[in-house]
């Protein structure tokens, strides 16, 4: 209609101006976009009527004026106004500017056509200088959006000129790989598109192309972004690298000349990016870098462009390379027709593979990957490419594939030619490790591991680079290392097995003048980067494991040195350990010694902590001092070097490093710093080692000669440097620190260690020396920032002599006498003073030096408190008095604490000229917080070890009233210490609390609240977490306050309950926690020591919950939490094998060492005792309440959940304390136990229930009548649980000895085993014939019976017949499977109630064999390790049997697994690859192509069926329908409203078939006129509806021209269109519902119209 009036408006109009007046806009205004639209329809229509009638030349000159005038007035202001809506910053609406973009677009190319070189000029001065990045300088007129769409226009008229071709496709290359937008490269890629196919064919065509590749691949970098641009544009441009099949140029000439009558075909080089004759191989490497994406459309787009090349090549048999001069490394794609058929097989595998990676599911994966392997296996058995069998000649042939890692023979007609490079085997291995599917990414590590071919060296060389970079990086997810099934708990995880074979084998197959620098790459990327404790573990414990070679020099130690760095990251101090083992021994084995120096690696020795790996003593040390022994004089010597170090003698390097490190510059005045402690401790190492070396003591006196020199001058030279003093004590106390062996047993005391008896003899004769000078500089001299860093050195020297020498009388008497009474009098005196003086730097350091040598003196007398002295004593008197001093006017009984949680003064004159505060004040709050802990170290000291009152000389104990007012201090200092020094504030609260629970309630709830507070708040940081938490709950839970009942402390009680069950519940996330809590209660507990039996477990009484929590104690961890116990319990039992096990001590945080404390203390009750009894009784009835509330809850109760765990721990624990239990109170669990056993429990529980039933029954025989009474209950409550009790039944050959009336019980048993045998339950039958066969079996009590005056009469001929049925089992399949099956169980066969009743037994082989997880198991190893376990001869430790404990878990079982779980059963797999043809290019929606031009793209073919549902109006309905016509090539889907198609449900079903589906709208209400115009087309109309007349699906025979008209979902098709129908058919139905879904009909009509009229599918 509109172009009607137009036509009519143009005929009748002579003056053409007022219309474009009335169309035209203000150039400053934003147009209507339907005012845009009919401009450009006036313009179309006004071309081409004055195209189409004459008219006068002026005319048309001036129409041409007023269309150029609407280009430059109207067209382009209204662009660039789009483009500033655009900017930076701004957010206009979307939809209109999109849409006024497309208008304005439209309007300047209907312009264009009738103005000449206004193209021209608008892509030079409008549109391609916003795409070029050389013109970024202005701003540009147009955004690149905007401008990219303005080309898109023009590009019809562009193309006709070669210039203004060349550089629009220039521009937009370059806008595809810098826009901001990856929309606006979808639009750049339609453009390039637009562009080469106005080219058309000949020369332009392909010089064309040749640039807009060279620009492609010019701007494309190795970044996913790039990558996934230039994925964008070449498969845009899929058509014209890969032409249809024609005679094909083979080469592409460099010059543009040359080239001009070349064909217009591309060669497959020039596809494969070898443009201009230079082969580069960018365009594989941008399709590998496509297949490894981390987006999926990438991975399509790359996929598909693979594929296209290999059918290209395929069709066109061309040789690629070209030429021999082509092949090279960088050469990614090779082809050869006279293999064409096995290249396209193994293409076709390839392709599966990836596509099948998509689906991201292991089971649907692993099958494909076989096919892959085959290959590869078959090339590294024939690496020589020759078949001597005929029939491996296939084999043979595929190996070329892969044998292109022979560079310098890649001709395919050549035997060793390859056709396969390596590189797109690395590609199925990345796409794996990238994978989200953590079970893919591992079977991919799997995959790479067990990988034959790397022993390959051509192939080893090959993957190293993919070795040290990609396959690291993935090893770095911690969850690869879980273990694998089968494996048990305390094994080397699988993953870590195999990652030390592969190592050691990559290693050996690599060409030996490789090894070194691959293996320097590798450590260096371990370095690079931070890693979680378990897989840096396991890495490390791999090139631990390589066999010896010098491959590494000082470039190796640094970066090993790296890797050391990244494992002090982790918390996990035993896996840390273990890993610088590991490391050590690596760098021993690996360290070329000749391109080292012994400075090299002794630096490298001082980044392995001696508390974590390298510890005197220790395999490892010895391990270090073996291999230096081998090697001394190999080392590498400077020039400056070789004179001095004696041809690199280890101890000649000792020697000259100990003058060198002592020989210091002459004091400048100046304030001087701490030297670095690590040039002491590289010399201490060095010196222990060459001792160690030497084997023998009597080096040590000349290697130290300079140090002890320089010791003895200490207290007399007065000018010595400070810096050499300092030193000098640094080497002094890393000697003794270092020196000793601490891990021993005995506390490191060898009487064989030569070394430290002579170091501490040569060091004895300067002691007095040493101690003289601190004492001087503690006193005195010491009052600057940098000497408070010096005194804590002189301390913990002072420290080291007094435990080094304090058990020799004469220094022991001197220490007492001389030194601590003044250094504590000195320090007092200078405490006290300096409250008068004026704050300032000196002052306040001597406060800290004094505080800090209190509170060392403190420490040293509290470990030789049964040593303290009078003199010692009498000086404790003014410490005292110092922190507690009577209160100003008030008597000498009123003592206050005004010197408690005192702090430094930060002196005010310490700021520098500008305000700004100087480096050395920095740390001030730090050197404060110190100050104040000291002062709690000597408060708890004299809290514990005050002298009793009255005696000379001695202080008097502190009293409750001044512990009170300390213990409000504590909570203050709670409050102000940093949380890393308040375990001193701890340690006196565990005094305080006890003595002043009864009289300062209120404060002690809150001193226990803070603390808790505080150490909860410590839970992410564990190197002072775990401190602070013992710290707490000595105090917290100190004995005298777990005494403490209800009516004395109630608040204080109720406080630590709800402080107990806080502490339950952050260990169900943190491990540990609770032990540390349940150790301390049973050291309480225990009824033994000082303290009161009866008040120990009246204590115990009132935690009864505590009790009962542990022993069902056993959270269920994540699974990195588990991981890292079970890797730790791996490295605990590597032993001795691992040097950290010795060195690291124990932190006893397995979680099943609360369960295993509660039973040891169990252990120990008494039941003769009311209170123990008690005791038993209440914690008997906890767990049975425990065990009801997991019965009646709702939660699912399935094997090995939590509810299923704890029910096992509730009856493990009742079955152990069966024997300590009373008469009267069994008889009250037996019905608690008959009532478990009717629940329904797993089948662990139920062995424990039965086995418990037994023992009550045997000890207690006189219950027999009860048991049997549960028999006869309701047959519905015994519907399967009966089987529990057959089961004791079945055992009553062990009962049966106790029993009185023997025959009387037997015949009992067997009426009631009978009634049972006729059970409509299979399971309850089998039982029951099971017990028969037993109880029939008893020859004594069956012989009593048959004596009785009433005998058996006709009972033995039905017990002889039910045994005949159960032998008769044996010819019945299943039935004689599951009648072996239980007489072979455990339960029934190699256990025995009794004889087997151990904790062994319960605690671990009953779990091992009831498929309880492995971590529940607990080996009687840790309880033995624990201690504490009262023996008792019914109730060993151990299985005195051995017989349960031979049989392995599931030995009783039988497998329903063989063979065929073994590769083999993968031989086939479902081939569901996609062909390119019909690969879904995901670009091709921002090529705004319809459907039916997609798909003839795709090489699609559409029938004639027209499906018509516009009566169906749900979502999910017709997106299949349309998912369901697109498959089986319906010609169109006609639907009430295209709005479905954005609706979420079309899509979901529909998964994008509406972009390959022509749609159609047609409403309901136009049906009519509808059907009866494609009548009148010829088409049949036929409806499916079940009607009079309609006919059978399987016999109506389509029309080729066939419409389907589809009903609505409720109501069908209505009457007033049956009757335009040509037929009906209906589908054949044999239920009794009488209707099928919609869709479901509507896919068996279509599918057998489909399969009436199938053609054959092109290739």
């Amino acid at each position: 209609m509109s172009s009607v009036l137009i036509n009519a408006l143009l005929t009748s109009a002579p003056n053409y101006d007022p219309i474009f007046d009335s169309l035209s806009w203000p150039s400053d205004s934003w147009p209507e976009k339907e005012r845009v639209e009919a401009l450009t329809a006036f313009i179309d229509a006004l071309g081409r009527h004055l195209a189409g009638e004459p008219a006068d030349r002026a005319i048309k000159q001036h129409v041409a004026a007023r269309i150029e005038s609407v280009v430059w007035t109207q067209c382009v202001p209204f662009l660039r106004k789009i483009s500033q809506e655009n900017g930076p910053g701004k957010n206009p609406r979307d939809a209109q500017r999109a849409e006024s973009t497309a208008a304005a677009c439209r309007l300047l190319a209907a312009c264009v056509r009738h103005c000449g070189d206004v193209a021209a000029r608008l892509a030079d001065d409008v549109a391609l200088p916003a795409l070029r990045e050389d013109d970024a300088e202005a701003a540009p007129p147009l955004s690149a959006e905007v401008a990219v769409e303005v080309v898109a226009a023009l590009s019809p008229l562009l193309a006709a000129d070669e210039r203004l071709a060349r550089a629009a496709l220039s521009a937009t290359v370059r806008c595809v790989s810098a826009a901001p937008e990856v929309r606006i490269s979808g639009v750049a890629a339609r453009v390039l598109l637009i562009m080469l196919d106005a080219c058309g064919t000949g020369p332009a065509a392909s010089r064309a192309l040749r640039l807009t590749l060279d620009e492609l691949f010019g701007a494309a970098t190795a970044v996913p972004a790039a990558t996934e641009r230039a994925l964008l544009c070449l498969t845009a441009l899929a058509d014209h690298l890969f032409p249809p099949a024609r005679s094909i140029s083979t080469s592409i000439s460099t010059g543009a000349e040359a080239g001009a009558d070349a064909d217009a075909g591309i060669s497959i080089s020039t596809s494969a990016g070898i443009s201009t004759g230079q082969p580069d191989g960018r365009f594989w490497r941008v399709v590998q870098d496509g297949l490894t994406h981390e987006d999926n459309v990438c991975r399509k787009r790359a996929l598909y462009l693979l594929k296209r090349c290999v059918t290209f090549s395929d069709d066109e048999g061309a040789e690629c390379p070209s030429s021999p001069s082509d092949g090279d490394e960088s050469v990614l794609f090779r082809w050869s027709p006279s293999r064409s058929k096995l290249l396209r097989e193994f293409w076709e595998d390839y392709a599966l593979v990836m596509e099948t990676l998509e689906e991201n599911q292991i089971h649907v994966v692993r099958p494909v990957l076989n096919r892959i392997d085959a290959l590869i296996q078959t090339t590294a058995t024939d690496n020589q490419g020759e078949s001597v069998d005929p029939q491996l000649k296939i084999e043979h042939d595929r190996f070329l594939f892969f044998h292109s890692c022979n560079t310098e023979s890649m001709d395919p007609a050549e035997p060793g030619g390859g056709l396969f490079h390596p590189s797109w085997l690395l590609c199925v291995y990345q796409r794996m490790f990238h994978s989200e599917n953590k079970s893919l990414m591992r079977e991919g590590v799997y995959h790479l591991l067990d990988l034959q071919a790397l022993r390959q060296p051509a192939f080893a060389t090959a993957f190293s680079q993919f070795i040290v970079g990609p396959f690291m990086d993935v090893l770095s997810e911690s969850s690869l290392f879980h273990r694998a099934t089968g494996q048990s708990i305390g094994d080397c995880p699988e993953l870590g097995t195999k990652l030390k074979v592969f190592l050691a084998s990559f290693f050996s197959s690599l060409p030996s003048e490789e090894r070194g620098s691959v293996l320097l790459q590798l450590i260096q990327r371990l370095g690079s980067r931070h890693w979680c404790a378990v897989p840096i573990l396991f890495l490390s414990q791999a090139l631990a494991c390589l066999p010896c070679s010098p491959l590494l020099g000082s470039q190796g130690l640094h970066a090993l040195r790296e890797v050391l760095r990244c494992t002090m990251i982790t918390h996990q101090v035993l896996l840390r350990g273990a890993a610088q083992c590991y490391l050590l021994h690596s760098a021993l084995c690996l360290t070329q010694v000749s391109a080292v120096t012994l400075d090299d690696f002794f630096s490298f020795l001082t980044h392995f902590r001696a508390d974590e790996s390298l510890c005197r003593g220790t395999p490892l040390w010895k391990q270090v001092t073996v291999w230096l022994s081998d090697n001394e004089g190999n080392f590498k010597t400077g020039v400056e070097d070789s004179a001095r170090l004696n041809n690199g003698s280890i101890k000649a390097y000792v020697e000259s490093e100990m003058h060198s490190f002592l020989q210091v510059p002459a004091s400048t005045g100046q304030s001087e710093r701490l030297p670095d402690p690590r040039e002491a401790d590289k010399l201490t190492r060095a010196f222990l080692l060459c001792v160690d070396m030497e084997g023998g003591g009597e080096v040590v006196e000349a290697l130290l000669r300079p140090l002890l020199d320089t010791l003895g001058r200490l207290s007399t030279n007065a000018y010595l440097p400070l810096h050499k003093t300092d030193k000098s004590l640094q080497l002094t106390l890393r000697l003794f620190q270092l020196g000793g062996v601490p891990w021993l047993p005995d506390g490191g005391k060898e009487p064989e260690d030569t070394l430290l008896v002579a170091m501490k003899n040569l060091v004895l004769k300067v002691v007095d020396s040493v101690q003289e000078f601190i004492l001087r500089r503690l006193c005195s001299e010491l009052q600057e920032l940098s000497d408070v860093g010096r005194a804590e050195l002189y301390l913990c020297v002072l420290r080291q002599l007094v435990l080094s020498y304090g058990a020799l009388p004469q220094y022991s008497n001197n220490m007492h006498r001389t030194y601590f009474p003044k250094l504590i009098q000195v320090s007092l005196d200078v405490l006290q003073n300096a409250k008068q003086q004026v704050p300032s730097v000196a002052s306040q350091v001597a406060r800290a030096v004094a505080m800090a040598s209190l509170a060392t003196t403190c420490d040293l007398m509290e470990q030789q408190a049964g040593d303290l002295r009078p003199e010692t004593m009498a000086v404790l008197v003014s410490l005292k008095k110092y922190f507690c001093s009577p209160a100003s006017g008030a008597s000498q009984s009123q003592l206050t604490l005004e010197n408690v949680n005192q702090t430094l003064l930060k002196p005010t004159s310490s700021l520098s000229d500008g305000g700004a505060q100087p480096p050395v004040l920095q740390d001030w709050g730090r050197m404060a917080a110190h100050f104040t802990r000291d002062q709690w170290v000597c408060l708890g000291f004299l809290a514990r070890h005050a002298g009793p009152a009255g005696g000379p000389g001695q202080t008097t104990p502190l009293s409750d009233q001044m512990l009170g007012a300390a213990l409000g201090c504590s909570v203050d200092a709670l409050a102000l210490l940093p949380s890393d020094l308040v375990l001193p504030v701890l340690t006196f609260m565990s005094v305080a609390l006890a003595q002043v629970a009864l009289c300062e309630e209120e404060l002690c709830v809150q001193a226990v609240t803070l603390g808790w507070e505080l150490v909860r708040g410590l839970s992410s940081n564990p190197h002072d977490f775990w401190p602070a938490l013992r710290g707490f709950v000595g105090a917290a839970f100190h004995c005298s306050l777990l005494e403490l009942g209800n009516n004395q402390a109630p608040k204080l009680t109720s406080t630590l309950k709800q402080i107990a069950a806080e502490l339950m519940e952050l260990s169900q996330s943190k491990t540990g926690v609770f032990n540390v809590l349940m150790e301390h209660c049973c050291r309480c507990w225990l009824p033994t020591g000082h303290r009161g039996d009866e008040a120990a477990i009246a204590s115990a009484l009132r935690y009864v919950h505590v009790l009962t929590e542990a022993c069902v104690y056993g959270p269920v961890y994540r699974r990195d939490q588990r991981l890292i116990q079970e890797v730790q319990t791996y490295v605990e039992q590597l032993g001795e094998e691992c040097t950290a096990n010795l060195v690291v001590p124990e932190d006893n945080r397995d979680d099943q060492m609360p369960r295993a404390c509660v039973l040891a203390f169990l252990s120990h009750l008494d039941p003769s005792k009311p209170l123990h009894n008690r005791l038993l009784e209440d914690l008997v009835t906890q767990l049975l309440k425990k065990d009801k509330d997991i019965s009646k809850s709702k939660v699912r109760y399935y094997s090995n959940s939590l509810q299923h765990r704890v029910k096992n721990r509730v009856w493990q624990t009742l079955l152990l304390l069966l024997p300590k239990l009373r008469e009267g109170f069994v008889a009250f669990l037996l019905g608690e136990v008959f009532e478990a056993g009717f629940g329904s429990n797993q089948a662990s529980v139920k062995y424990l229930i039965e086995w418990t039933m037994i023992l009550i029954l045997l000890r207690y025989p006189e219950h027999i009548e009860r048991f049997w009474s549960c028999f006869s209950m309701d047959h519905e409550k015994t519907k399967t649980s009966i089987c529990t009790f057959l089961s004791v039944v079945v055992h009553l050959n062990i009962i049966m000895p106790k029993l009185k009336d023997k025959g009387c019980q037997w015949r009992r048993a067997l009426d009631v085993i009978l009634q049972w045998c006729f059970s409509h339950n299979f399971s309850v039958r089998l039982y029951a014939l099971l017990a028969l066969k037993r109880v029939w079996g008893l020859a004594d009590a069956r012989a009593e019976a048959e004596g009785a005056s009433d005998g058996l009469g006709g009972l033995s001929a039905v017990v002889e017949a039910c045994l005949n049925q159960a032998e008769a089992m044996q010819s019945t399949g299943n039935a004689n499977k599951n009648w072996s099956r239980i007489q072979e169980h455990f339960f029934f066969g190699a256990f025995h109630p009794t004889r087997d009743y151990s904790f062994e037994t319960v605690l671990y082989t009953f779990p091992s064999l009831s498929e309880l997880s492995d971590d529940e198991w607990i080996p009687v190893w840790k309880c033995e390790k624990l201690g504490g376990f009262s023996a008792s001869p019914s109730l060993p430790l151990r299985n005195p049997a051995p017989d349960l404990s031979l049989l392995q878990p599931g030995d009783w079982v039988q497998q329903d697994k063989g063979e065929q779980d073994k590769e083999e059963r993968w031989a086939e797999v479902q081939k569901k690859i996609t062909p390119w043809r019909l690969s879904i290019q995901e670009q091709e929606s921002e090529l705004q192509l319809a459907p039916q031009q997609r798909a003839a793209r795709l090489g699609k073919f559409h029938g004639a069926l027209l499906v018509v549902a516009s009566l169906i109006d749900k979502p999910t309905n017709l997106g299949g329908l349309c998912r369901t016509c697109e498959i089986f090539g319906a010609s169109a889907l006609v639907l009430d409203s295209l709005r479905h198609v954005t609706d979420k449900h079309f899509q979901s079903l529909s998964v994008s078939s509406e972009l390959w589906l022509p749609l159609q709208e047609v409403k309901p209400v136009e049906l009519t006129d509808f059907l009866q115009l494609k009548k009148s087309e010829g088409y049949c109309i036929v409806g499916v509806e079940q009607t009079a007349n309609s006919q059978s699906l399987q016999d109506y025979q389509f029309p080729e021209k066939t419409l389907l008209l589809l009903g609505n979902e409720r109501e069908g098709i209505p009457a007033n269109l049956l009757q335009l129908l040509d037929v009906c058919v209906e589908i054949p139905q044999q239920g009794v519902i009488r209707s099928l879904n919609v869709h479901v009909s509507a896919a068996l009509l279509i599918w057998e119209y489909t399969r009436q009229h199938l053609r054959p599918t092109p290739r």
